[in-house]
């Protein structure tokens, strides 16, 4: 054979090996394939080598199996006290029916897009600014539930949405920080009169204690003098009776017993006694002497 059949046959081989190589596919982990044959769908290749049928197949749509995290612009909305505001949500979907993703939807992006301003802009209508900035975990809840049962032909799964911004006009928000201005001040003159007020009754309380302790102070110095003042007559009262035991005991007469009897009895009364109790004797021995000084006179 002649150099340049040689030739035309190897560049027919390199050409069929080119040709067959350009339509060998390997599908990656986490990715899929979508096949058209002869302009309908045929099949959804997964991971692996697979093989494109050259004027037959092609492929309609490489599809990722990953969780998407699509950020919107910020939508326009109207609460319903009529307060306009801005909000931008974050939505987390994953596809989970290839097929579906691919014929379901023209563009399933800007469908997902207008689907979530629609649904938000229908839950901010039947709520006022108060319960829009205080409810965005429940706006969130209805707004997932509500797009993955409506995404849910695309092939579409919905996992999260959040709302990431909530913007009110500017003359909402400067009266929104007057107001918290004013509540942390209002908080402030609680937290001190609570503190007056506390400070006060603790004050009371010690006062109160600390006069309790002064007359329980008192009390008790009173009644240690008057038991000292009872010990100390006591004392004088029994030196004396013992006086008068040795007086009787050295054999005196009745009358001289009498009188020391009564001056025992004089000395006691200097003291602070109130009442003092004279035998019988005494009294009458007194009488005698008082009898005696009149006729001496």
């Amino acid at each position: 054979m002649r150099i340049g059949t040689w030739v035309f046959i190897i560049a027919i081989l390199v050409f069929a090996i080119i040709f067959v190589a350009c339509h060998v596919r390997i599908v990656n982990q986490s990715k899929s394939v979508v096949i058209e044959r002869l302009g309908a769908y045929y099949k959804t290749w997964g991971t692996g080598v697979h093989f494109l049928v050259p004027f037959i197949d092609r492929v309609a749509m490489n599809i990722s199996l990953k969780e998407h995290v699509v950020d919107f612009d910020p939508q326009a909305v109207i609460t319903k006290d009529n307060v306009t505001m801005q909000i931008d949500t974050v939505v987390y979907f994953q596809v989970t029916d290839s097929k579906l993703y691919t014929y379901g939807v023209t563009n399933p992006m800007m469908a997902v897009e207008n689907l979530t301003a629609t649904t938000l802009r229908n839950i901010i209508g039947d709520l006022d600014l108060d319960g829009t900035l205080t409810s965005r975990d429940l706006i969130n809840t209805q707004m997932r539930a509500i797009l993955d049962e409506a995404t849910d032909k695309w092939g579409i799964k919905v996992n999260r949405v959040e709302l990431k911004n909530i913007l009110p006009p500017r003359e909402i928000q400067d009266a929104m920080e007057k107001q918290m201005k004013a509540e942390r001040e209002r908080r402030e003159a609680i937290l001190q009169a609570e503190g007056r007020k506390r400070s006060e009754i603790l004050i009371a309380e010690g006062e109160k204690e600390s006069a309790i302790l002064r007359a329980d102070a008192v009390k008790e110095q009173k009644i240690r003098e008057a038991q000292g003042e009872a010990e100390a007559i006591a004392l004088v009262q029994k030196a004396y009776a013992d006086s008068l035991t040795v007086l009787s005991q050295a054999n005196i007469s009745d009358e001289v017993l009498k009188l020391k009897t009564l001056e025992a009895l004089q000395k006691v009364a200097d003291g602070q006694a109130t009442k003092l109790i004279i035998p019988s004797e005494i009294q009458n021995l007194a009488g005698l002497l008082a009898s005696a000084k009149e006729v001496t006179k």
